[in-house]
Order: C-alpha cells, then sequence, then structure tokens
C-alpha cells in the first residue's frame, strides 16, 4: 500500500480492486481508508479504486494547518483524480463527500460518475426555512460547545452520538475513543466550510451546471438535516438520483456496505 506526497501532503492510500474503470474514494471523518472496503471489495472487478487517507487520519501525516481543511483535501484528491487514466468513478462519504462534490464542480471533465454518501452541507439549507436545520442544530448544540471550550473528549462523544454507527461511547474500544478525541480540531478545521459557502459552490447556476450523473445515498435514520441536504441537491443537479438504504443512520457505508455497493454497481454500469 503506497504512501508519499499528494499536492504537497504527505499521503497514505491504498488500491482497491483489478477493474476497468477507475475510482477515487475518500471516507468520513475520523476514519481511515480502510472504513471503505465493504463497499469497494465488491466493486473489484469493475473498478480499480484509489482510497487515501486524510490529512491526520489513518497513516496520512498531519494536517498542518496552512489552508482551510476542506481546501487542502480538495487538492488532494484533485492530484489522484488527475492521475487517474481517464474519467474516474468519484465515491465520496459525509466531509469526503462534501470535498468529492467540489472537485466534480471544479474538474467535471475528469468525473464519470459522482456518489455522495450523507454530505452534510449544511448552507444548502440556510435561508430555506428547512425545520430539519433546527432539528440539526439542537442535536450539535452539546457537541459545537464542548468543540469550543476544548474539552474535546465531551465534543467527541457528542459528535459520535450524531453522527456515528449508533454504537454507545462507553462499549466503544477505548482505541477508538482516543483516536476520534484526539481529531477533535480536524471537525473544527472542517466545519466552517460546511456552515459557510466560502468556495461559491451553492452559487445560483453553479451546481445545475454539474452534467455528470450523481448519485446521493442516504439512510433512513440518519441526523435529521441529511434528507433535507439531499433534497436541495436532487433539485439543483442536472443528473442526480437518490437512494435510501433502510434502517441505516450516517454510517451507512460501514453498517451497510452490501447495498451501498450495489447502489454504486447500478450506478456506474449506467454511466
Amino acid at each position: 500500500m503506497p504512501e508519499g506526497p499528494r499536492a504537497g501532503y504527505h499521503t497514505f492510500w491504498r488500491e482497491v480492486g483489478v477493474g476497468p474503470r477507475h475510482g477515487v474514494a475518500v471516507h468520513c471523518s475520523l476514519a481511515h481508508s480502510a472504513a471503505l472496503r465493504g463497499v469497494l471489495d465488491p466493486l473489484s472487478e469493475l473498478l480499480t479504486t484509489v482510497a487515501m487517507d486524510q490529512p491526520g487520519h489513518g497513516r496520512s501525516g498531519d494536517w498542518p494547518g496552512r489552508t482551510p481543511f476542506q481546501d487542502a483535501m480538495v487538492s488532494i484528491l484533485h492530484d489522484f483524480v488527475a492521475a487517474a487514466e481517464g474519467p474516474v468513478d468519484l465515491i465520496g462519504h459525509s466531509f469526503g463527500g462534501t470535498c468529492a462534490l467540489r472537485v466534480a464542480v471544479e474538474a467535471p471533465e475528469r468525473i464519470r460518475s459522482l456518489t455522495l454518501i450523507e454530505p452534510p452541507i449544511y448552507d444548502a439549507l440556510k435561508g430555506s426555512g428547512a425545520p430539519e436545520m433546527a432539528q440539526q442544530d439542537a442535536l450539535d448544540a452539546p457537541f459545537a460547545e464542548a468543540l469550543a471550550r476544548e474539552d474535546y473528549g465531551a465534543a467527541a462523544r457528542g459528535f459520535a452520538r450524531t453522527w456515528g454507527s449508533g454504537l454507545p461511547w462507553e462499549t466503544m474500544p477505548a482505541e477508538q475513543r482516543a483516536y476520534m478525541i484526539q481529531r477533535m480540531p480536524l471537525i473544527e478545521g472542517a466545519g466552517h466550510m460546511l456552515n459557510a459557502d466560502t468556495t461559491g459552490l451553492l452559487r445560483p447556476g453553479v451546481l445545475e451546471a454539474l452534467d455528470v450523473p450523481v448519485l446521493l445515498i442516504r439512510g433512513t435514520v440518519s441526523p435529521p438535516a441529511v434528507p433535507a441536504i439531499l433534497r436541495v441537491l436532487a433539485e439543483r443537479l442536472p443528473q442526480a438520483e437518490t437512494v435510501v438504504i433502510g434502517g441505516a443512520g450516517h454510517m451507512v457505508p460501514i453498517t451497510h456496505p452490501e447495498p451501498v455497493a450495489q447502489a454504486i454497481r447500478d450506478h456506474i454500469l449506467r454511466t
């Protein structure tokens, strides 16, 4: 499994599959590239996929903080997409999905298909009056307050309660809890770009111009903002379809990898 400089960041990645199409996949915050193996392995005969560890995650180097965290991730993704032999099938989960969408908008000619699994683009709901946003704010409040006072243990506990797999904090392995606590500053570094459209991604006409097949995936028991965000994206993206996985939450590619893999398979075979 290779590692080396990508867009100026020391990056670890793994290659999954031997298929004729080229894929690039990026995991959610607080995870690592292996978290997507349950989805990527069943696609091995269709895709040869590069899945990288985000800065500060897994075996990649730290995020030095010189640029916004999402900007760093987008530059790394652009590097992998540009290195592929031909257009890629781009897959992103959660925060990774927000990065994947930016790459697709900035380099649509390099994207064959795009899969976004529960991207938490809160700013898509600003000004919409969506009641789901108020519900989400209430759920996020304890986490946000703990993060603001740099109580990273309480912040990680709150983050896992809303955005985790449903496993109670106390039952998680100590090593996993420590991994999450240590990376809370990365959540803080990424969060502001989800709440404020500093890159213009949501400006009128931007998403509407993305003429790429897009698959939107969510669970039925995901945080309340997720279905509202996906509705906005589905309305604005010209080639979007939505798949809902029954009984799944935000960690749907980890808890329900088989139906997610099947949805992606069907999606890419149509493109």
